[in-house]
């Protein structure tokens, strides 16, 4: 999978697993894993093209309203994703670049499955053909994320489990070693 987008996660990945090897094993909650990943991401992506984006954290915003999906359903549903690239709305026409749902291994499946779901509505073009979006106005369910990532960190097996998500559908998977 050749994408500008995954070779900068890849690299702020790598920058993470060796620095913060540690930190990453002590079982801290997903969220500092989350913001201390966040800063790694940040430091790849500012010297790119997509440097006018933010890195955030369990952000809940779309220029002021609160992120909805639409669930298989087409039911509503509110969104915080662990870990966002995106414009917050100052790029209109590209606002969301990278959703990522980090995971413990021994979270229940359940709650694993649905931030898969939530990828798989993140990164859809539109939900069912219907996405309202003339290029200048946010639309009014976040869809369009151009890659979604599914990390799982099991400390026990000193390993970090990785899906890849684009344009709605799951594209490659792969297990990388924390090194002690």
């Amino acid at each position: 999978m050749e994408n500008e987008l995954v070779k900068i996660f890849e690299r702020a990945n790598k920058r993470f697993l060796y620095k913060n090897t540690a930190f990453i094993l002590s079982n801290v909650a997903e969220r500092s894993l989350c913001s201390t990943l966040a800063q790694c991401l940040y430091l790849e992506i500012r010297h790119s093209k997509y440097s006018r984006y933010y890195v955030d954290v369990e952000y809940n915003r779309n220029n002021g309203r609160v992120k909805t999906i639409c669930n298989d359903d087409l039911k509503v549903v509110t969104i915080i994703c662990d870990l966002i690239v995106h414009s917050r709305g100052e790029i209109v026409e590209k606002d969301n670049l990278i959703a990522l749902e980090m995971k413990k291994s021994y979270r229940p499946m359940k709650e694993k499955e649905n931030d898969k779901a939530r990828l798989v509505a993140l990164t859809k073009d539109s939900y069912d053909g219907v996405w309202s979006f003339d290029g200048k106005t946010l639309p009014e369910h976040v869809c369009g994320y151009d890659l979604g990532i599914y990390y799982e960190i099991d400390p026990k097996n000193y390993l970090i489990y990785i899906e890849y998500y684009v344009k709605g559908k799951k594209v490659r998977t792969y297990e990388e070693k924390i090194l002690t």
